[in-house]
């Protein structure tokens, strides 16, 4: 197997074949049973004690490895509504479905690291002190599941980290890894709106007011907020993912529906994204003399996702120590995003603990013949693409190392600050 790792040869094939059972059976947001007891199992088999049902079907296996800090470690179980498009032999079974986001590549390089570190097979603090949280979330794609395990105890019932480590997949040459400086991904909210109108006949439009000409009149409006109400100098994306109004040509509907997605690096920026989208649409819906206001609901938000610098730093160096300074890279603020950020600072409310430190990179997944499958005129498919597909067979062996890697740096970092403030 390719790739840059000191792991033993039957951890990689094991850590594979979890990959191979997980991509060919995703399961959605909410629903990845099955994938969480492969994850449970690993974890028992190797000494962890394993919480299951977390939150869901939330998965957590705890290391006790002697005195010393504590580190979690999380890796995303669930897939996304997606149709596969790849081609490969080990494509999804699941119609509809598949991990277009990488994240079976994350829980079988998690599964792995955490291997590795239970049988004390690396060097260089390896058979160390402190505990292990390993930590298998769902819904990440619906921005619910951190939440959700945060909210039914995981760390009263699994102990309090100091750090929390995660990686993710990226259209970067497999092999590498890329660490970023400040914020890594964006904030998010998720709005579902409905725009009322009366409905009635195709034939008759003047006897209706039609929600679809209101919920087309706002998208278009919509588009001014990023473009005319947004710094030049700002990051942020407001985008209508969903348009759903009538079942027949014939009728004008009563209702029509929109999914809006908002994305910025502040919580201020986000509030004038929600306040402006609030604005629009109720204007379309009064211009258009709808029968009743809209209505609005955030489905889910996450906060933007900083790093602690240090520990951020720290993971950087192990990495470069341990990959090579060619083959760890730099990360610009991207405006995707993930729930992470709740097992830090931003989720004290959720959790009560002040100063966790959070630490997060990118693990690349494109081969040395980028555009071979499923890709069009040359371009790698990006996440949430039908046509996504790792290079698994070097991108596999650097994610597990880059997680053992960081584990063991995160732990020494945390032990020498602790020893400072004493």
């Amino acid at each position: 197997m390719d790739g840059v790792t000191r792991a033993d040869p039957g951890v990689l094939k094991a850590a594979l074949e979890l990959y191979l059972d997980l991509h060919m059976h995703p399961e959605p947001s909410g629903d990845e049973e099955r994938g969480a007891g492969l994850l449970a199992d690993w974890l028992a088999e190797d000494g962890y004690a394993v919480t299951r049902g977390l939150g869901g079907h939330g998965v957590a296996g705890v290391l006790r490895r002697g005195p010393g800090p504590t580190v979690l470690v999380r890796a995303e179980l669930d897939a996304l509504p997606v149709h596969e498009e790849t081609g490969l032999r080990y494509a999804s079974r699941v119609p509809g479905v598949a991990h277009a986001c990488g994240h079976d590549l994350h829980v079988a390089a998690l599964a792995g690291a955490a291997r590795l570190l239970a049988r004390g097979a690396r060097t260089g603090g390896g058979e160390g002190g402190g505990t292990l949280i390993v930590v298998g979330q769902p819904a990440e794609e619906t921005l619910t599941g951190a939440r959700a395990m945060l909210a039914d105890g995981l760390f009263a019932r699994c102990g309090t980290p100091d750090a929390v480590l995660a990686q993710h997949s990226a259209p970067l040459p497999a092999g590498t890894v890329a660490h970023g400086a400040g914020p890594v991904l964006a904030g998010s909210r998720a709005l579902d709106v409905v725009l009322h109108g009366t409905g009635g006949h195709a034939g008759a439009p003047q006897l209706t007011v039609d929600p679809v000409v209101a919920a087309a009149a706002a998208v278009l409006r919509l588009q001014a907020v990023v473009s005319r109400e947004t710094s030049p100098a700002e990051q942020a994306v407001l985008t209508v993912g969903r348009l759903r109004a009538g079942e027949a040509a014939n009728v004008v509907p009563d209702r029509a529906e929109l999914g809006v997605s908002l994305r910025a690096f502040s919580e201020a920026a986000l509030d004038r994204l929600e306040e402006a989208t609030r604005r629009v649409v109720t204007a379309e819906s009064d211009a258009s003399r709808c029968p009743a206001p809209p209505s609005f609901q955030r489905v889910s938000s996450s906060p933007p996702l900083v790093q602690d610098a240090g520990l951020a730093d720290a993971v950087r160096r192990g990495h470069a120590e341990e990959l090579g300074e060619g083959r760890v890279g730099r990360w610009p603020p991207a405006t995707a995003a993930e729930d992470f950020g709740w097992f830090g600072p931003a989720g004290e409310e959720l959790h009560g603990r002040r100063g966790i430190r959070l630490a997060y990179w990118m693990l690349g997944t494109a081969g040395p013949a980028p555009g071979t499958v499923g890709a069009a005129r040359g371009a790698v498919p990006g996440n949430h693409s039908p046509a996504f597909a790792p290079h698994v067979r070097t991108a596999l062996p650097t994610g597990i190392t880059a997680l053992a890697v960081a584990v063991e740096r995160a732990l020494l970092h945390c032990a020498s600050g602790d020893a400072l403030l004493r």
